[in-house]
């Protein structure tokens, strides 16, 4: 009765995220759900330094917040920039975790009591897979993203991509996915519709190749949400050898991190449902232009809103006022208490906001954190990909019925979208009581959803032969 939680752990778990917030987030909030568990310990492996200073700030807080999980740095190697194909801030750093993986080893090992098993980032799988499997370490890999985009990135590797290429005589609408309804060619991310060999292409290859290898695959996902494609995962027609599949989400919000109080301040003073929140992500540079055309819509459009505005892809280097990114009349129209809405230039706690009962809608990149945090909070999306694995979850969003794809508005990097547009498309989601209504529905399957087996199926299996689950 006396033991203490270290000797009566009978799983002990490390997690290794990649670069940016989009990868980190969930995985704070694994090791949050894992360690919420009485007999799992927790150790997380962080890259140092980190890419922005939103990782930094979060991982400072989830530390404070979750001392029970001990955290790890991989102190990275210098990166020879040169010898770099990739000119991303976020591609970079991964590639210096990559190159980095050589020095897991010895930290892999001075953790007690010894390691159960290792989750791994999607893109870091073939890395690290060679290492856990030379001193006999389980390794699962964590899919930050969709099932459905699951199905391409096990799948790319497979596909004569050149046929699709716009201007090719064999171009096709669609690509075929292997026991998958095949996807649009529009819904790739251009860099993997190129003929030239770039960094999203060949780390996709590499990690896609290494995933039948893994020990299983965790998605943050749910049935009710994406039940086809989980069903295909795992079903006897996919290829022999393929680990399972397992639907763990949606992982709920961590309590951890800063509350910012302006936002939530004049949030309290608007009437439930009446709010947007537009936000792009973390990584997204938006044109200065199309920045301008974005604020004439949100005033032009009469609903009331906050605006995380972001200029530049990393956040150390976003140091311009708010004023001049968004022009005068934007940041006088977003200032003071009669304002219809407010815009600010920093890092928010999104998914805190989603949750303001004051919030009616979501204006999104579609980024997978940001579509799963709109379904834990029953928040009805406007969907604007922009790069990425977008454009596929903004369909499993239209297809939920739980928000709006204007297809026409392309990947953000055309001709800037005009306000006008973005008006009509904001004032047609706002008053769309359908919306409203399966976004309830759906907000309330995903928590119907927790606890029915997808964390506790994966500790079983990690546990050691005859441990009891209550300790």
């Amino acid at each position: 009765m006396s033991q203490t939680r270290a000797q009566k752990s009978t799983v002990h778990v490390a997690l290794f995220p990649s670069s940016g917030m989009g990868h980190l987030t969930p995985f704070l909030r694994l090791a949050a759900s894992l360690a919420a568990e009485e007999d799992v310990r927790v150790t997380f492996i962080a890259a140092h330094p980190t890419v922005s200073l939103a990782e930094s700030h979060a991982l400072s807080s989830f530390f404070t917040s979750f001392p029970q999980v001990i955290p790890k740095q991989l102190c990275l190697l210098p990166l020879n920039e040169s010898s770099s194909d990739t000119d991303d801030p976020f591609y970079r750093h991964y590639e210096a975790i990559c190159a980095s993986c050589c020095l897991l080893p010895p930290l892999l090992s001075s953790v007690s009591p010894p390691l159960s098993a290792l989750i791994t980032d999607m893109s870091l799988l073939s890395a690290v897979l060679p290492i856990s499997r030379a001193i006999n370490l389980p390794n699962y890999v964590f899919f930050t993203s969709s099932a459905r985009m699951l199905t391409l990135f096990m799948s790319f590797h497979r596909i004569f991509v050149a046929k699709a290429m716009p201007g090719s005589q064999d171009n096709e609408d669609v690509i075929e996915i292997p026991y998958q309804e095949p996807i649009p060619v529009s819904w790739f991310p251009p860099p993997l519709l190129e003929e030239e060999d770039n960094f999203l292409k060949n780390s996709l290859t590499q990690n896609g190749k290494s995933m039948i290898d893994a020990d299983g695959i965790l998605i943050n996902t749910f049935h009710e949400f994406e039940q086809d494609t989980l069903t295909e995962l795992n079903s006897t027609k996919m290829p022999r050898g393929l680990p399972p599949a397992i639907a763990i989400g949606l992982l709920p919000p961590a309590n951890f991190g800063e509350s910012h109080s302006h936002p939530s301040a004049w949030l309290g003073d608007q009437p439930v449902g009446s709010v947007i929140y537009v936000s792009f992500g973390s990584r997204t540079a938006m044109s200065r232009e199309q920045i301008r055309e974005l604020g004439v819509g949100l005033v032009r459009s009469g609903v009331r809103f906050v605006w995380m505005v972001k200029s530049k892809k990393v956040d150390q280097e976003d140091t311009e006022d708010l004023e001049d990114v968004i022009g005068q009349n934007l940041a006088m129209a977003t200032s003071g208490g009669a304002a219809n809405g407010i815009a600010v230039k920093r890092w928010l706690n999104q998914s805190e906001i989603l949750g303001h009962p004051a919030i009616g809608g979501f204006l999104s990149h579609c980024g997978w954190n940001s579509v799963t945090e709109a379904v834990w909070h029953g928040v009805p999306m406007l969907a604007w990909p922009q790069h990425g694995d977008q454009k596929i979850n903004a369909s499993l969003v239209r297809r939920a019925g739980i928000g709006i794809w204007e297809e026409s508005w392309g990947w953000g990097e055309r001709d800037a979208v005009k306000g006008v547009e973005i008006a009509e498309r904001l004032a047609e989601m706002m008053r769309d009581e359908w919306l409203k209504a399966r976004a309830a529905t759906m907000k309330e399957a995903a928590r119907a959803a927790l606890g029915l087996g997808g964390l506790k199926a994966l500790l079983a299996e990690m546990r050691p032969s005859g441990a009891r689950l209550d300790g």
